[in-house]
């Protein structure tokens, strides 16, 4: 997607060769334009898969993931990584390590939301290591229910990700694929998503 590209190379932030800094548009400040460009690509690209849901993890997924449920006219529905009061019972459970924060989390989701006839799109704002994704897949085989596949807006191509979920047959589009991160620049592999 040449437009989210576009937004990486004028404000992201290179950390070092393994992080990629994007809060000026996506993990904490949101540039609602870009995500709702971003959420009728998912659109466009998961039309023909029978799609009843969105999920996705709290909190930097959550823009992408509405923007795509809006699209798709149905309900988004995104994993707690911390339980409340009102959060204690009937929950699918599962523990994400996330690389970025180099912490393990259980995110949550309520029974009442997944029924086994669901077919649910993931979308993530990044995808490393590919454990967020996985997590909720394994969410959504609690309940008994289909991934229909996996939405990712940035994927570090460098890292095992992507080859995880293929390898476990589910299908992953990525918006923009980082090839690097070197020398204060992001390079990107070539592909046609937009």
């Amino acid at each position: 997607m040449e437009l989210l590209k576009q937004k990486i190379r004028d404000e992201g932030i290179v950390l070092n060769e393994q992080v990629l800094k994007v809060d000026t548009f996506l993990n904490h400040q949101i540039d609602a334009e870009l995500m709702l460009a971003i959420g009728q690509v998912f659109s466009r690209l998961f039309a023909e898969n029978g799609v009843t849901k969105v999920l996705t993890i709290e909190s930097s997924g959550i823009a992408p993931g509405v923007m795509t449920a809006m699209q798709m006219g149905v309900p988004l529905l995104f994993a707690r990584k911390r339980k409340s009061l009102t959060l204690q019972e009937g929950l699918y459970t599962e523990k994400i390590y996330s690389f970025t924060k180099r912490e393990e989390s259980e995110v949550s989701v309520s029974k009442k939301f997944l029924a086994p006839d669901d077919r649910i799109l993931i979308i993530d704002d990044f995808l490393a290591n590919g454990e967020a994704a996985l997590g909720m897949a394994r969410i959504v085989q609690q309940a008994g229910a289909q991934v229909s596949g996996i939405g990712i807006v940035i994927e570090k191509s460098f890292q095992p990700g992507r080859q995880k979920l293929l390898e476990l047959g589910y299908r992953v589009e990525s918006l923009a694929r980082v090839a690097t991160l070197a020398n204060n620049q992001v390079t990107f592999v070539e592909d046609n998503v937009d």
